[in-house]
C-alpha cells in the first residue's frame, strides 16, 4: 500500500518540494513530480536548475529522451512516468493513479485555500484506507 506523507505549513510549496526532491536524489530515489498546471512544472523546473550553489539536482520533463534515466521527473500527466517509487504531488487534487506509487508526499502551504484542498485530499485517501503520516515543517525540516 502506498506510502502517504503530507508536510504542512510550508512557507514556501516550491521550495520545499526541491527540499525534498533532492533529499530524495541524494538517497537515490526517483522521483515524480506531479504538476499537471503547466506554469507550475515550468517554475518548479527553474527552481531546480538554481536551488543548490554548489549542487545539481538532475531532472527533466517527462517525455524526455533521458526521462528513464533521470533520477527527477516532472509529469503533467501521470501517464508520462518512467517508475512509480515516489511521487510528489505539486497539484491541488489527488493524483489519479498515487496507488501505484510506493510512497506519496503531498506538501500544504500556509494560506486557508490550500489547507482547505490538503484537508479534502487527507479525508479521501483516509478514508480509502492508507496510512498517512504528519509533519509539520513548523517544527522540524524536511
Amino acid at each position: 500500500m502506498t506510502r502517504i506523507d503530507f508536510y504542512s505549513n510550508a512557507d514556501s510549496k516550491l521550495q520545499i518540494a526541491c527540499q525534498l526532491v533532492a533529499k530524495a536524489a541524494r538517497e537515490q530515489l526517483p522521483v515524480i513530480v506531479y504538476a499537471p498546471d503547466q506554469n507550475a512544472a515550468r517554475d518548479f523546473d527553474r527552481l531546480l536548475w538554481t536551488y543548490q550553489a554548489i549542487g545539481f539536482v538532475p531532472h527533466c520533463m517527462a517525455g524526455d529522451p533521458l526521462s528513464s534515466e533521470t533520477p527527477v521527473v516532472i509529469a503533467r500527466d501521470d501517464a508520462e512516468v518512467a517508475h512509480y517509487r515516489v511521487l510528489l504531488n505539486l497539484h491541488s487534487e489527488s493524483p489519479p493513479s498515487f496507488s501505484r506509487f510506493e510512497r506519496l508526499i503531498e506538501i500544504v502551504g500556509t494560506d486557508e485555500d490550500d489547507r482547505q484542498r490538503a484537508r479534502g485530499r487527507f479525508r479521501f485517501y483516509r478514508d480509502r484506507g492508507y496510512e498517512i503520516q504528519h509533519h509539520d515543517l513548523t517544527r522540524s525540516a524536511p
